[in-house]
C-alpha cells in the first residue's frame, strides 16, 4: 500500500486513532490482529476493539477504533484511490465471481503489476481492504463486489471508482431480500451506472434482463457467451485440465487451462473479454493462463480411495450453481457411482422450498445414486429427487455432524462426489473427513 498519513487518516475518520509513538505514516490496513503486520493500521471492526492492544504490540504502527467501522474503511480505501492511477475491474454476478476474478488475475499478472481480491473479499471490508493493498505501482486492481441488497454495489463504486466493471450472471440469488431475479438484475446494474466515464461493461449475451440497463451511452459494452464478442467454439475437457477453442471479436485463440468444469469456460469468457477491455495483447494471452489458481472449495477436485474423485464445490450454492456443479458431477464421474452431498441453498425466500425440489430432480436426471442433504432447507432435494427417479438411495441430515456420518456410511472406494451447498452448512467438514484432512 502506499504510505497514508495520520494525521489524513484522523481526517478522514471519526474515531479514536492510537499509534506509536514517534509515527506518522501506515503502509497497510487490516482488520485481523492476527494478520498485523509492521507499519500496519489495524481497523477495529465489531469485536475488534477487543484486539486494539493486541494489535499494537503485534506490530502495527496504529490502531483505529471508528465510530462507523465500514465508513471508516471506505474512506481510507477512496484516500489510497485517489492517489493511484491503476485501471480498477469490478466483478459481480450472481455466480462465478470469484473463479472469474481469479482467471482473469493470472491472465493478468504477466503483463501488469496486479492487485486481487484475496479468496471471497467482497463486501464492504473485502473490497476496501483490497484497495489499500494497492500501490504506486499497481496498474491493476481487480476487485470482486457481493450484494445482498439494493443500493449497495452503488455505494462500493463509490470509493472503487472501476474502470471496468463485469456482470457474470443474473439468477435467483438473494430473494429474501430482492423479492424476484428482476431486482437482482437491476441492483446488479448498479455497477454499470458506478463505472467511471469511458469505461466498458462486460455482460452475458443472453440476458435479456440487463439489456435494458445497458443505456450509458460513454461505455464500450463486451458481451461474451453464444453470439457476443467473446464466445466457446470448443471445450474439451481431460484429466488434467482442458482445451478450448475461443472466439474473440474478429480472431480465435486456443488455450490449455487446468479446470476441468464447463462452467469455469463461462468464468473465462468474462475474464477475456475484461482482458480485452484492458488492451492487453491477445497474442500472449497463454502466458497468464499457467498463474490461474482457482480459490479453495470452488471447484476443487480432490483424491478419494479406490480411485474416487471428490468434486469440492461447498463455498457457497444457489439454483445457478447447484444446477452447474450437478452437470459437471455427470460429465466427471467417467463410469464411477455419482454421489452427491447437498447442503441448504440460503436467501431463497418464499420460492426456496421449490428451488430445492427442482435442483433434487435434477440430482435425479444427472444419474446420481445416492443423494444425502444436509440442512432444514436441504429436506427438499429428497422430494423432488424421489419424484424424479424413486430408486435413488436418499437420506436428510439436519446439521452437518449428521452428514458426516451418512458420507462416511454412504461412500464406497471409486465414487465420484460432489459436495455442495452454502457456507453457513459447514459441509467443507464432510470433506474434510472424506479426504482425511486435518480440521
Amino acid at each position: 500500500m502506499i504510505a497514508l498519513e495520520l494525521d489524513a487518516i484522523a481526517d478522514l475518520c471519526s474515531g479514536a486513532l492510537l499509534h506509536q509513538p514517534g509515527s506518522a505514516t501506515v503502509t497497510g490496513v487490516t482488520t485481523d490482529s492476527r494478520r498485523v503486520e509492521h507499519g500496519d493500521l489495524f481497523v477495529a471492526v465489531g469485536h475488534g476493539r477487543d484486539y486494539v492492544d493486541e494489535a499494537l504490540a503485534a506490530g502495527a504502527t496504529a490502531a483505529l477504533v471508528p465510530d462507523d467501522a465500514y465508513a471508516a474503511l471506505a474512506a481510507i480505501a477512496g484516500a489510497v484511490r485517489d492517489r493511484v492511477r491503476a485501471t480498477v475491474v469490478a466483478i459481480t454476478g450472481s455466480v462465478g465471481k470469484t473463479s472469474t476474478k481469479d482467471i482473469l488475475a493470472g491472465l493478468c499478472r504477466p503483463h501488469r503489476s496486479t492487485v486481487a481480491a484475496e479468496a471471497s473479499h467482497n463486501n464492504e471490508i473485502g473490497v476496501p481492504l483490497t484497495l489499500a493493498r494497492m500501490s504506486e505501482h499497481t496498474e491493476i486492481a481487480i476487485v470482486e463486489m457481493g450484494m445482498r441488497g439494493a443500493n449497495q454495489l452503488t455505494e462500493l463504486c463509490a470509493f472503487a471508482r472501476p474502470a471496468i466493471g463485469i456482470i457474470t450472471a443474473i439468477g435467483p440469488a438473494h430473494l429474501e431480500q430482492l423479492g424476484s431475479v428482476e431486482n437482482v438484475a437491476r441492483a446488479k446494474a448498479e455497477l454499470i451506472t458506478g463505472l467511471e466515464p469511458d469505461g466498458a461493461a462486460v455482460v452475458p449475451a443472453s440476458e435479456p434482463l440487463l439489456e435494458g440497463h445497458l443505456t450509458r451511452t460513454d461505455l464500450e459494452y463486451l458481451r461474451f457467451g453464444p453470439g457476443g464478442d467473446v464466445s466457446l467454439r470448443s471445450f474439451e475437457p481431460a484429466d488434467d485440465g482442458a482445451r478450448l477453442d475461443v472466439d474473440v471479436q474478429d480472431g480465435q485463440v486456443q488455450l490449455q487451462v487446468g479446470f476441468t468444469s464447463r462452467h469455469n469456460a463461462d468464468n473465462l469468457l468474462a475474464a477475456l473479454a475484461a482482458y480485452v477491455a484492458l488492451g492487453l495483447p491477445l497474442d500472449r494471452l497463454h502466458e497468464g493462463v499457467p498463474g490461474i489458481e482457482l480459490s479453495p472449495l470452488r471447484d476443487q477436485e480432490q483424491a478419494l480411495p479406490g480411485g474416487g474423485l471428490l468434486l469440492n464445490d461447498c463455498y457457497n450454492a444457489n439454483p445457478l450453481s447447484m444446477r452447474a456443479a450437478l452437470t459437471h458431477l455427470e460429465r466427471r464421474s467417467a463410469g464411477r457411482r455419482r454421489v452427491a452431498i447437498l447442503g441448504d441453498m440460503a436467501e431463497l425466500g418464499a420460492g426456496a422450498a421449490a428451488f430445492h425440489r427442482e435442483a433434487g430432480a435434477m440430482a435425479a436426471r444427472v444419474g446420481v445414486e445416492v443423494l444425502i442433504a444436509v440442512g432444514a432447507e436441504a429436506r427438499a432435494y429428497l422430494d423432488g429427487c424421489q419424484e424424479a427417479d424413486a430408486s435413488v438411495a436418499v437420506s436428510w441430515e439436519p446439521a452437518v455432524e449428521g452428514g458426516i456420518e451418512a458420507a462416511c456410511a454412504a461412500v464406497q472406494p471409486g465414487d465420484c462426489v460432489l459436495i455442495k451447498g452454502s457456507r453457513a452448512v459447514g459441509l467443507e467438514a464432510v470433506a474434510r473427513t472424506l479426504t482425511n484432512e486435518p480440521g
